[in-house]
């Protein structure tokens, strides 16, 4: 057999957005498991606006961190080092996978992308719960107060863990400046999220 044939059939895939986004949707069948994940992306890509990192970079790991949640939902100790061994094909950066394993606890946090999306992954759903308890139901109609107000709220949105969402201040963020960060970003893909 030619090497030649053998080096190309094994070579690595790079993947941008448009491909990780048609891989995540095709790995979802409920699709709020799917908003969640866009909602993930923007706040990652906000929170990389904001510390001028690599926009693309940090909204890939948004876009897929959750790419093995319906394979894992009953077996969580494996939850995202299936998607580790899903992304193997492709070469993604490195920093990329250690950040979608650190939201898992499945890798320190010792960088600023790890840190965000440790943050970022509960507080989607916080705020998606604050825009539907609204009486428009609008991600438009929210602000960081009113987030703030439910946030207080034990029960509220219980599945969102505050704890989780307070490792913003590892960024060196406070909660409010998160929570704004991380409205605005959700508010922009509003259309998407239907709310």
């Amino acid at each position: 057999m030619d090497n030649k044939y053998i080096v190309s059939k094994f070579k690595e895939i790079n993947m941008n957005r448009d491909e990780a986004y048609k891989l995540s949707k095709s790995k979802f069948s409920n699709k709020n498991l799917f908003k969640h994940v866009l909602a993930v992306e923007a706040v990652m890509k906000g929170l990389a606006a904001h510390f001028n990192e690599d926009e693309e970079k940090w909204g890939l790991a948004g876009l897929l961190h959750d790419l093995d949640y319906e394979q894992t939902m009953n077996d969580p100790d494996r939850h995202t080092l299936v998607t580790e061994e899903m992304l193997a094909e492709y070469s993604l950066d490195p920093e990329i996978i250690e950040a979608i394993k650190c939201h898992n606890d499945k890798a320190p946090r010792s960088k600023q992308i790890g840190k965000a999306i440790y943050a970022a992954d509960p507080v989607t759903g916080l705020i998606v719960a604050a825009a539907l308890m609204h009486p428009d139901k609008k991600l438009a109609s929210l602000d960081v107060e009113f987030i703030l107000r439910r946030f207080k709220e034990k029960r509220f949105a219980a599945g969102a863990n505050r704890d989780q969402i307070k490792t913003c201040e590892d960024l060196e963020l406070s909660l409010e400046e998160f929570l704004d960060i991380s409205l605005k970003s959700m508010q922009s893909i509003h259309k998407e999220l239907g709310l």
